[in-house]
């Protein structure tokens, strides 16, 4: 099955620069361990992407056209397509007392944020830093390894995985929604009423369910807090019960009187 633009697919992919195959991207969780790329909280996982939409390097994404679901497929890409080549004239030194104005303790390989721009520190000496403002792939071909695990068809499973997309809880079926009308009602649960920055994220859904399902004219959030379950009530004692008399008790349970014992006959011994 050859995709098409428009498509809601899963993509496991695996980037690495050529020269030095180097990994710098991987959806795999045992890569990303091995290539130390691992970030807390961030999951390893099949990524949601629509082909055409731009949500992988451009290159990439129109290679994804011709990809076939399930089948394993190389794209190399040159810098000229990619992230452009190196320019010496964005590499610059810098006093050190100019970092340490701005509270930063420069480390070989740190990236900075240094003038509004992002940096890479070269190297230090003579004190100097070397800040290269180029992107940190610019001037290298880069390879993804690319795999498309599943072309989602449904309108639920499209909305579900852009949920995911923008709040990717780990736990599957968190998140229930349905369509009412012409509205889509979502129902957070309780674990992400106080993640951050969850209200941009809820608002990147709507964006996202208005863009690609023009039918729906609306998309509401609902947030429950549901009260703690309540303690058991202690059992209340029952009454002792009266015990019946013995006038009261039935004959079956009256116990026998005493019987006496018949006395033995002892027969006398005949005289001779």
């Amino acid at each position: 099955m050859v995709l098409q633009k428009g498509d809601f697919i899963l993509l496991t992919l695996t980037a690495k620069v050529k020269e030095t195959n180097e990994v710098f991207d991987t959806t795999d969780e045992e890569t990303a361990k091995k290539e130390h790329l691992q970030k807390e909280g961030e999951i390893f996982e099949p990524r949601l992407t629509v082909v055409g939409e731009g949500w992988v390097l451009k290159p990439l994404d129109e290679a994804l056209v011709d990809t076939e679901v399930g089948k394993p497929a190389t794209v190399e890409v040159s810098p000229d397509k990619a992230f452009g080549p190196r320019d010496p004239e964005k590499v610059k030194q810098v006093h050190l007392k100019k970092l340490a104005e701005k509270g930063i303790s420069p480390q070989l390989g740190m990236r900075i944020e240094f003038s509004g721009k992002n940096a890479i520190i070269r190297s230090l000496g003579a004190g100097r830093a070397l800040l290269d403002f180029n992107p940190p792939l610019a001037g290298k071909t880069l390879v993804y390894d690319v795999t498309v695990t599943k072309k989602l068809e449904t309108p639920e499973e499209k909305i579900g995985a852009l949920i995911h997309r923008r709040i990717p809880i780990t736990e599957e079926g968190k998140f229930e929604f349905r369509f009412q009308d012409k509205a889509l009602i979502i129902y957070m649960p309780e674990e992400t009423f106080y993640m951050e920055g969850v209200q941009i994220a809820k608002r990147g859904i709507a964006m996202d369910v208005q863009k690609f399902f023009p039918d729906l004219d609306e998309t509401k959030f609902v947030e429950t807090i549901k009260a703690p379950p309540k303690p058991p009530k202690p059992e209340e004692p029952k009454p002792a019960e009266a015990q019946p008399t013995a006038e009261e008790k039935p004959a079956a349970e009256a116990k026998p009187a005493a019987q006496e014992k018949p006395a033995e006959t002892v027969e006398a011994e005949p005289k001779s």
